[in-house]
């Protein structure tokens, strides 16, 4: 799948939403936030999750990185049950690649978590489902699109 599939799903479910092509791939948080001229932070990434193999889609800001402790304990799982898709898992669930992965709009509905640090934001940023896209929109639309969960999952 790609940024047009994305569009498509966007268009059908009436999200406010907007797809940004960029001038060539940005494969860091911090080079998109240059691209876009906003602050890191306003960088969302989608991470796909296996717990107990079960997909699960986390949603992430900036530069943080996801602590599988908290996400095990939200969970309530040990957290060795508690990984990272590979690339070739997280391609089949979502049908876009590692790198582009919108937070919405895969071929799997995934249960969500967004990290509370993204709901801080006005306005945030992600994949738009190809590698020079990115997409604009509020954590309010986020979370009503995804029926996503709010929970502290940062390191510290």
């Amino acid at each position: 799948m790609n940024s047009a599939d994305l569009q498509k799903y966007i268009d059908s479910e009436n999200i406010t939403a907007e797809i940004l092509t960029m001038a060539g791939h940005t494969p860091t948080v911090e080079d998109a936030a240059r691209e876009l001229e906003v602050a890191p932070e306003q960088i969302i990434k989608s991470l796909v999750f296996k717990v107990r193999d079960e997909p699960l889609l986390v949603i992430n800001n900036g530069l943080t990185r996801v602590d599988r402790r908290k996400l095990a304990q939200y969970l309530e799982v040990g957290r060795k049950w508690a990984r990272f898709a590979s690339p070739e898992q997280a391609l089949e669930l979502t049908g876009f690649v590692v790198g582009s992965m919108p937070p919405f709009g895969h071929l799997t509905r995934l249960r969500t978590l967004v990290d509370n640090a993204v709901s801080d934001q006005s306005v945030i940023f992600g994949g738009g489902g190809d590698i020079n896209a990115m997409m604009r929109l509020t954590p309010g639309e986020l979370l009503r699109v995804t029926g996503a969960e709010v929970v502290s999952l940062s390191e510290v």
